[in-house]
């Protein structure tokens, strides 16, 4: 059978695990203009496929979004803006409590407009005939709690006011963004907040987004900022979003691919993981690559490279679409091949210290003793123990460029093939 989940985002993972439940052999097909970050993760990974649309509605027109400090100027101007054409509002406040306070105000501000309370503490009738009057054009403002999050259109709405809009997430920002818009008029979005100095700076990243992210079909990027800032989640349990702290990164989806690929049934080759704790930035800028989706599939292909000639292919690309790589992201990709070449040795991990750098081999490294002894006793500083351990005093310069200095040591010591 075929089940379809819109508005995927909504649902708890034991939720979708219960639909999958009903048939045992069962197709699913989730729809979200937002995915959770769990979701857009296993979908990166190779968990599950992937379509993005991007194309919108014919004569839909991007939304205009202002990230304004509350002020009853603007709630005014922008109520008043909307009543002039004839079009309805949205006032977004998530608390019960003082909903209607600021109805109140809003009726203040604007004596002329029909105003309106909707919140889910309302009785299902109530409720129904709050909505019915709205999309009927009985009522000009729709002062309500996050509940019109889903599900809502009505065309001649086309302005939203979201009051304390440095509470919500980034894909909430999205969704209840999305509530106007949705005719061939111009819509408006104004992000209430109650002064710069009072944001956090996730906060800050946050607004600046959403107000970037305003051109048709910015979903994908949405959801891939807001997989970047919430972390993936958990991919066995019911986190759908939050930072790993158990597992490094690249542990994290070595796993993952080993699990992939014995789920394909392709072979599997018997490799050691390896952390890196070497303290260099390893990372991709926005100012580098600026969409959120091309640069989490660089980092994936990356991540996936099996031998160093892919990794130079992927680096040319690289260059030849976004220009000379800054430092971070050549580090990235030295930082890859060494962690294929550590691999391949049997080390356990490469850590970088106060005098230069500490190798721990497995008990397999492919290391060829009278190499290991030679460098050791050519290097000051240089020590074996017993534990397997190879510690290294490097100079200032090699410390400069410590991935490189590394890896060629690495390769001095590796087994002949």
């Amino acid at each position: 059978g075929l089940v379809v989940v819109d508005e995927e985002q909504r649902f708890g993972v034991a939720h979708k695990e219960r639909l999958k439940q009903l048939k045992k052999r069962v197709d699913v097909l989730t729809l979200s203009a937002t995915p959770i970050p769990r979701t857009l993760n296993m979908s990166l990974m190779g968990l599950r496929d992937m379509s993005v649309i991007e194309t919108p509605p014919r004569d839909r027109l991007a939304i205009q979004t202002q990230v304004v400090q509350f002020s009853e100027a603007v709630i005014t101007s922008a109520v008043e803006l909307e009543l002039g054409r004839g079009g309805q509002i949205f006032f977004i406040h998530n608390r019960v409590e003082t909903i209607e306070t600021v109805a109140a105000l809003v009726k203040r501000l604007v004596p002329q407009a029909r105003v309106v309370v909707a919140h889910g503490q309302m009785n299902e009738k109530e409720m129904e005939g709050v909505m019915l009057d709205f999309m009927a054009y009985k009522h000009d403002v729709l002062v309500a709690t996050t509940i019109i999050e889903n599900g809502i259109d009505i065309p001649r709405a086309n302005t939203i006011i979201i009051n304390r809009a440095d509470n919500y997430g980034l894909s909430q920002l999205y969704q209840l963004r999305g509530r106007v818009g949705r005719s061939n008029r111009r819509a408006y979005a104004y992000l209430l907040i109650p002064s710069e100095a009072e944001l956090t700076p996730l906060a800050r990243r946050r607004l600046a987004a959403i107000r970037e992210f305003s051109d048709l079909g910015a979903g994908f990027r949405v959801a891939a900022l807001d997989l970047e800032l919430r972390g993936a989640g958990n991919l066995l349990g019911g986190q759908q979003s939050g930072h790993m702290d158990a597992l490094g990164f690249d542990l994290y989806t070595q796993m993952l691919e080993r699990t992939v690929a014995e789920l394909r049934g392709d072979d599997i080759s018997d490799e050691t993981s390896v952390s890196l704790n070497l303290g260099v930035d390893v990372a991709i800028s926005e100012d580098y690559i600026s969409d959120m989706g091309q640069r989490l599939r660089t980092y994936k292909r990356v991540a996936s490279a099996r031998d160093d000639e892919t990794l130079r292919q992927i680096r040319a690309e690289t260059e030849d679409r976004y220009g000379r790589p800054p430092a971070p992201v050549e580090n990235l990709f030295a930082y890859s091949r060494l962690r294929r070449a550590a691999e391949e040795l049997g080390v356990v991990s490469i850590d970088r210290t106060p005098a230069g750098a500490a190798v721990k081999l497995s008990e397999k490294a492919r290391v060829a003793p009278e190499k290991l002894l030679a460098l050791v006793a050519e290097r000051a500083g240089a020590t074996f123990s017993p534990g397997g351990v190879l510690r290294l005093e490097l100079s200032e310069e090699e410390q400069d460029a410590l991935i490189e200095t590394v890896h060629g040591l690495l390769l001095r010591i590796a087994l002949a093939d």
